[in-house]
């Protein structure tokens, strides 16, 4: 018994098997995708502000069933622009950047510009270590996402987050240390997926991507992460060792 012809085009010739898509390829289609739905995503979020200014302007009061919907329009909107925003960081880790000798300093000032702590949150710098090579984004992105994440899943007014470098052999040692409720031992792990939040994203905005991220930075330069309590009782800090 014979094997079955191989598929083939409308000239005869048999066709190229084709194979899984590669890591590189799935990232290039998740970063494309995330572009263009993006731009979509973009009107959808000026769309009901036009609406309220259109209603405005009529006379019509924003109360009731019709300024609740509008809220809630904009409130998803928001959040799919946050979780595209984050899909395409994820995308690019490791990409479209050059390596550099980053000062870790003038870095967490650059990302201090962009996250704004709270008025009762207070920053600690501890960098024995003062530089770190890396991509030039990737360093950004990382510090980011791990003070984003500190900040965002704090649980009272005031807090303290540590940002701490420090070499051990032929590594740099990178730590972001907060005062927060913590994380169960059990869900460190789960909590370095893809999309995943311990708390309903009606309690705490946010994609769920922040330590995914982190942990693809770090894996990506040979690194490792781990997430520990610094005390018995609260706090969380992410260690991300990186060769250098």
């Amino acid at each position: 018994m014979h094997n079955p012809d191989p598929v083939s085009d409308s000239g005869g010739k048999a066709m190229p098997e084709v194979g899984p898509p590669t890591s590189r390829e799935f990232e290039d289609f998740v970063y494309l995708i995330s572009h263009d739905v993006r731009n979509s995503v973009r009107a959808l979020i000026e769309l009901p502000q036009w609406i309220e200014e259109d209603l405005s302007e009529a006379g019509v009061k924003m109360d009731g069933p019709v300024g609740r919907n509008i809220e809630l329009m904009n409130r998803h909107t928001g959040r799919l622009d946050r979780m595209l925003v984050d899909l395409l960081a994820f995308s690019r880790v490791g990409r479209m950047q050059e390596m550099v000798h980053a000062d870790l300093a003038a870095v967490l000032d650059e990302v201090l510009d962009e996250v704004i702590l709270p008025a009762g949150f207070r920053l600690v710098r501890a960098f024995d270590c003062t530089h770190l090579h890396i991509g030039e984004r990737d360093i950004l992105t990382l510090l980011t996402a791990l003070i984003s994440n500190a900040v965002k899943h704090h649980d009272r007014a005031a807090g303290k987050i540590i940002v701490s470098a420090h070499r051990e052999k032929a590594n740099v040692v990178l730590s972001v240390t907060d005062d927060g409720p913590g994380i169960p031992e059990n869900f460190r792990g789960q909590v370095m997926d893809a999309m995943t939040t311990l708390r309903p994203r009606d309690e705490v905005e946010g994609s769920g991507m922040g330590l995914a991220i982190a942990r693809k930075i770090a894996l990506r330069y040979g690194g490792s992460i781990s997430l520990s309590a610094p005390s018995d009782d609260r706090g969380t800090r992410v260690q991300v060792v990186l060769p250098q």
